[in-house]
């Protein structure tokens, strides 16, 4: 049986990976950046409700949908732009567009960086979609790799997206007891479940 890599021998990277890396990069931030403006643009399109409808359609996909923004401002305008940037508080069609987004970022620069192997210790679900808390959470880590690799953010942008949300998300995502605790523990064996949540007592 072979002996596990030392936790802190380096990983080489060799450069023609780099390159395609970078070019990934590039890529994806230049998308991020036109999906900004097609979310925009998808909800000012949305019409306003009426009196005793709805802010945003029900649908099966967005938990928070039913109820109304998940921590967003509730004060946002149709001139102001959306009241909230959080996938969680998206109508059905903006978060249909932002989920597609997210996922092109996950599969393309998340999981080939910093995936990881699939242990027992370190569950994975390949439909991490269907497990809202993973969405919610991903969406997250999105949101702020956007704001922070952008050349705004300055030198440190990226260690402090590392320290203080890379790093986070993947210890709650991916802990045995975390939203994959039922799904894949092993890459050979696929699997996928969706763990019960608390039922709302009534008063």
């Amino acid at each position: 049986m072979s002996e596990p890599a030392h936790e802190s021998e380096p990983v080489r990277i060799p450069d023609h990976d780099l390159d395609d890396l970078v070019a990934t990069v590039t890529r994806l931030v230049a998308e991020s950046r036109k999906q900004g403006e097609t979310l925009a643009r998808l909800t000012d399109d949305q019409p306003a409700p009426q009196d005793g409808e709805p802010a945003r359609p029900e649908h099966p996909e967005n938990p928070a949908s039913a109820s109304g923004p998940a921590g967003g401002n509730t004060n946002g305008t149709k001139e102001d732009g959306p009241a909230s940037v959080f996938i969680l508080a998206l109508g059905a069609q903006a978060y249909a567009v932002e989920l597609a987004a997210l996922t092109n970022w996950v599969h393309n620069l998340l999981l080939p960086v910093y995936g990881r192997e699939i242990t027992t210790g370190r569950p994975w679900c390949h439909q991490w979609q269907e497990h809202p808390e993973a969405v919610a959470r991903l969406h997250a880590l999105w949101l702020a790799w956007q704001q922070l690799t952008d050349v705004q953010a300055g030198l440190t942008g990226p260690s402090t997206w590392h320290r203080d949300h890379l790093d986070p998300t993947l210890l709650q995502l991916r802990t045995p007891d975390g939203p994959f605790g039922a799904c894949t523990t092993s890459a050979a064996r696929p699997h996928h479940r969706l763990l019960a949540s608390p039922e709302p007592t009534g008063l």
